[in-house]
């Protein structure tokens, strides 16, 4: 009875041992074994792996990325604004050991070098850097993170900035630089416009001088749109042609070709030199048909009134 009842209790023994040697990773962990209160260099896989009963304890290290934010931080920026910026990191663990016996709390231990970090960022930083310029500064704040990360087999994947927290004042300050630079675009676009269009208005011009059918042809189509619309009146205006043609007439008549004989010889004369005139009688053209008959009708008149 005895011997049954010893028996029982070393299977049970030996049940419980197995049992208890067996331990279960899971895939996103890894298993660090202390043998004695000694680590193990060897990391255990995931899945079924089997410990020394008594002797060995196994700790699991998460190994996956660990998205960790950061608590907003308020600082002095470089440019002295005071502002409010939080932010966030992702990181995981590449070497467990290390990880397990180096830090005694790698998650504290980040977040309280990721604070410190950020604030040091603020105050080494313009308030137009944290607005417009957050990639340079997101990779300055990970590797300030990264340096002690990695003596604790930490690598840091990112650190982003989420948000800049400014006071009222200068946020309407910002608002009121926005809209003067908006509106100063606006005028050099509109001033940049009105050089263009005079720019192609003087091609336009240079172009119908040379060709005088086209200031016709776009005189009629100004004509046809002008009559497309609902008016009862209608004026148009002389044609340049016309104008010019009275022009070259005028030119070209022979009192103007005489003029132009007579006043080019004197133009030609030096300076000090008199005129010479033409002292010869002019010739008297003969009588015609009109002359005639103007002396008569003058002899009849004085013959009538010598007889009144």
């Amino acid at each position: 009875m005895i011997i049954n009842i010893v028996l029982g209790l070393i299977v049970m023994l030996t049940v419980w041992l197995v049992v208890s040697s067996i331990r279960v990773v899971n895939q996103i962990e890894r298993g660090v074994v202390f043998r004695f209160g000694k680590a193990q260099r060897e990391v255990r896989r995931p899945g079924l792996t089997f410990l020394i009963p008594v002797a060995d304890r196994m700790k699991k290290v998460n190994v996956q990325i660990v998205t960790m934010p950061v608590p907003t931080q308020e600082g002095i920026t470089r440019d002295n604004v005071s502002v409010q910026v939080d932010a966030v990191a992702y990181f995981r663990v590449e070497e467990p050991v290390r990880a397990a016996i180096v830090v005694q709390n790698y998650l504290f231990a980040i977040e309280q070098v990721a604070q410190t970090s950020l604030r040091s960022v603020i105050g080494k930083s313009d308030l137009d850097d944290l607005l417009s310029n957050r990639e340079e500064l997101n990779k300055g704040l990970a590797l300030m993170i990264d340096s002690p990360a990695l003596s604790w087999g930490i690598h840091i994947d990112r650190v982003e900035i989420k948000d800049v927290h400014l006071p009222e004042a200068m946020k309407r300050s910002i608002a009121r630089q926005a809209e003067a630079e908006r509106e100063r675009r606006a005028r050099v676009i509109t001033a940049d416009g009105e050089f263009q269009a005079a720019r192609r208005l003087a091609d336009a011009s240079a172009i119908m001088n040379e060709t005088p059918g086209a200031l016709q042809l776009r005189l009629l189509q100004t004509v046809v749109e002008v009559a497309a619309e609902k008016t009862s009146t209608l004026v148009m205006p002389v044609p340049v042609e016309l104008l010019r043609f009275f022009e070259r007439s005028a030119r070209s008549s022979p009192a103007a070709e005489a003029t132009e004989q007579v006043a080019g010889p004197s133009e030609g004369k030096p300076e000090g030199q008199p005129a010479v005139t033409d002292t010869t009688a002019p010739e008297v053209a003969p009588p015609g048909p009109f002359c005639e008959r103007s002396a008569a009708e003058s002899a009849a008149k004085s013959g009538a009134s010598r007889t009144a």
